[in-house]
């Protein structure tokens, strides 16, 4: 057993798909796309309808696109949010970190997979997806590489996704608990970046900050899904 695979088992994570398979899978990986009720919080909505999220998780995606971005030679990855509902605060996230895309109101989530990967010419496996629940299945069938955050309040569904192989690691923490920094910290691991990744945003300069033009430099899209399919905001 690795440093990694140890270290997030202590944790109460679970490798569904052996360490070196899924390293493998990762090696491979030029897209996150994250869920947002349930992942980047415990899914309890605001009068208003929100949901928030938390500068931990936040930190964790930057951290983990740092890590692909030297991993690929300087290539970004494609980052985005594809979420059943619409939700102001995860537009204001996309905005603010300059993710490439939001999509809200996704019913049938594997067809918005298909919008947002042909338009960056990238395929199902080569993405990572965090996700939580049954709107998110038909993506978790198709990605590349699959985190389902830990919930004890849906036991059975935890144990259909393990047994259809819609999943490689389910983490520790709970939702609402910062399973998006545990996972985002759990590919670093295993992909051998995260001291790299670490010491070079202590320097800050020169790769850091380059890595940080370059993602300052997107400009979000967002998409609300129709019977049509997305339509742009």
């Amino acid at each position: 057993m690795n440093h990694t695979e140890q270290t997030f088992t202590t944790l109460g994570g679970q490798f569904v798909t052996p360490v070196d398979a899924l390293t493998e899978k990762l090696r491979a990986v030029k897209a996150v796309v994250f869920d947002w009720d349930g992942v980047f919080n415990d899914g309890v909505k605001t009068g208003s309808g929100s949901s928030s999220f938390s500068e931990v998780d936040s930190m964790g995606t930057n951290l983990l696109r740092f890590g692909f971005w030297l991993h690929h030679g300087g290539q970004l990855p494609v980052v985005a949010i594809i979420t059943g509902v619409i939700n102001e605060l995860a537009d204001a996230l996309v905005r603010r970190e300059h993710f490439h895309a939001c999509y809200s109101q996704a019913k049938h989530k594997v067809d918005v997979l298909k919008h947002l990967l042909d338009q960056h010419g990238l395929q199902p496996r080569e993405v990572a997806f965090f996700f939580d629940d049954a709107l998110d299945l038909s993506v978790a069938e198709v990605a590349g590489v699959r985190v389902m955050v830990r919930r004890r309040a849906n036991p059975l569904l935890t144990d259909y996704v393990v047994r259809h192989g819609l999943v490689d690691y389910l983490t520790g923490c709970e939702s609402g608990q910062w399973a998006v920094r545990e996972g985002c910290e759990m590919m670093l691991g295993l992909l051998g970046q995260f001291d790299t990744v670490m010491n070079e945003r202590l320097r800050y300069k020169p790769v850091y900050d380059r890595y940080y033009a370059q993602r300052q430099a997107i400009e979000p899209t967002y998409w609300t899904v129709g019977p049509d399919g997305p339509i742009q905001k």
